[in-house]
């Protein structure tokens, strides 16, 4: 045997120890946490599992709740509401807590209604469905013309950043016109139909106030006055006369007669018929929008 043969069995020898020794040093920690990543996954599994079939759980009783409270058995419909919301399984509980607030402004509990939209803003750390409960709370107390209550809840919406805007803007222009603000509910309505992203709904509903609040002799918005402007009439004694020369002839004035003037003034008149158009006076307050 060469004593380059002899040379390579020693290396793979060594290199055999080698190996068996880095096995019984770290071979427990490999085996370890193999076992770790298959029962990791295995729980991940079955959680959920377990979560999926509590939310379709979740998912019948809500929907059989609702069911309930179409019909006359409040009762009934808030007990299953409660279990819903008991039960805290995916995202049913939150709807859970809306569908019962609402079953108490549909019995006439506007207070407990409004205390139910609060406590669910307060506690919810959803910013859309914390303004949607602010809105609906508004809402109820647009009826109260209560201005202050309304701002309170809502006066932070109004801007163009909030994707509640436009019904924050109904609403508290129904609240001012409730309280007399016949002037500021007309700048909210306007601010609404002024906004790109009016739903065609809300815009009919906006024509309905804006046309009311002009009955009642509030200003028209900005498109009406424009519309229904007076035209500028120029007065014949100021304007400079004109000469018209003819061949070699002198030049001839033809500077209205006095007796002209008048005929100047039917622009002015023609424009007296289209206010004809507003409708009489109303004394009953636009309808708020259902919630």
């Amino acid at each position: 045997m060469s004593n380059e043969n002899i040379i390579r069995e020693i290396d793979e020898e060594l290199r055999s120890d080698r190996a068996r020794n880095l096995w019984r040093r770290f071979g427990p920690y490999v085996i370890g946490a193999a076992v770790a990543i298959v029962l990791i996954v295995a729980v991940k599994e079955g959680w959920d599992w377990w979560q999926s079939s509590n939310s379709a759980q979740s998912s019948d009783q809500f929907y059989a709740a609702l069911q309930l409270a179409d019909g006359t058995d409040a009762e009934a419909a808030k007990k299953a509401l409660d279990e819903v919301i008991a039960a805290n399984h995916g995202g049913y509980p939150i709807l859970a807590r809306f569908r019962e607030a609402a079953l108490l402004a549909k019995d006439g509990k506007t207070a407990e209604a409004v205390a139910a939209y609060d406590a669910l803003a307060a506690g919810q750390p959803n910013k859309y469905l914390r303004e949607l409960a602010l809105v609906l709370a508004a809402n109820l107390l647009v009826d109260g013309g209560d201005v202050a209550q309304v701002e309170q809840r809502i006066g932070g919406l109004v801007g163009s950043a909030s994707p509640m805007r436009n019904a924050a803007r109904e609403a508290l222009g129904l609240t001012k016109y409730k309280a007399g603000d016949l002037a500021g509910a007309r700048q909210s309505f306007e601010d609404a139909a002024n906004d790109p992203q009016a739903s065609q709904e809300l815009r009919s509903r906006l024509t309905v106030y804006l046309a009311q609040l002009v009955a009642e002799g509030v200003a028209a918005p900005v498109a009406e006055a424009a519309a229904t402007e007076t035209p500028v009439v120029v007065d014949p004694s100021t304007a400079a006369p004109a000469a018209t020369s003819v061949g070699d002839g002198p030049a001839l004035d033809t500077t209205p007669a006095p007796e002209a003037a008048p005929a100047m003034e039917a622009p002015a008149m023609q424009a007296a018929p289209a206010m004809e158009a507003v409708p009489p006076a109303s004394t009953e307050a636009p309808v708020a929008p259902a919630n």
